[in-house]
């Protein structure tokens, strides 16, 4: 992986192993971008490094959705222009990035970060699903969009989801299946996402 003159422990070594450890990013993936970064002016790789370190020391948590977010509560949650009795519970903060680049969508959020998969340990208590519970609870919600990615694991989600919504007395939908079995939210084009949010059905 390294070139034969380089110091096995030395800092262009530590950079390859660091980007190596970035998912999806393989052995060869890694020693590109470390060559990228000793090639581009100082200037440059100090912007990156320094876009990294705020990341890491200013975004939190957002109290109400818990999405990503660099203030507390998020835009999102303080606007006025949104409809804050439609809550759309998705699985990832990045699903929120796919459903607001439909234009389409008016609601809030609520980002679970993950979703069940006692395969690999992941427990209702692993997600944010305390508090959306306590969201809705709090009253002021009358529908509740699960749109969990359409796969094993969000069907599972959505459906032990449904059985704890239910009885607070909100409707609850789900994204029409527009969405290909499988698929990831982040990955779908703005027009299918556009088509599922139009045509969620009630559970």
């Amino acid at each position: 992986m390294y070139d034969p003159g380089l110091n096995a422990e030395g800092p262009v070594a530590r950079l390859i192993e660091e980007f190596h450890k970035l998912p999806g990013i393989g052995p060869k993936s890694a020693q590109r971008l470390a060559y990228h970064v000793m090639r581009v002016p100082a200037e440059e790789a100090r912007a990156l490094a320094q876009a990294i370190i705020d990341v890491k020391e200013r975004i939190v948590f957002c109290a109400v959705c818990q999405n990503l977010s660099d203030t507390d509560p998020c835009a999102i949650c303080r606007s006025e222009t949104r409809d804050h009795a439609t809550i759309c519970v998705v699985e990832e903060p990045l699903d929120v990035l796919a459903i607001e680049r439909t234009r389409s969508y008016r609601g809030v959020y609520h980002v679970l970060h993950g979703a069940l998969s006692p395969l690999n340990g992941v427990s209702a208590d692993d997600l944010k699903i305390r508090e959306l519970i306590a969201r809705v609870q709090a009253g002021g919600v009358t529908e509740v969009i699960l749109a969990t990615n359409p796969n094993l694991e969000g069907d599972a989600t959505a459906l032990w989801l449904e059985g704890r919504l239910k009885p607070l007395g909100v409707r609850i939908s789900r994204l029409a299946r527009g969405l290909a079995m499988g698929a990831d939210l982040e990955y779908a084009d703005e027009v299918t996402l556009t088509r599922a949010l139009e045509g969620r059905q009630p559970v």
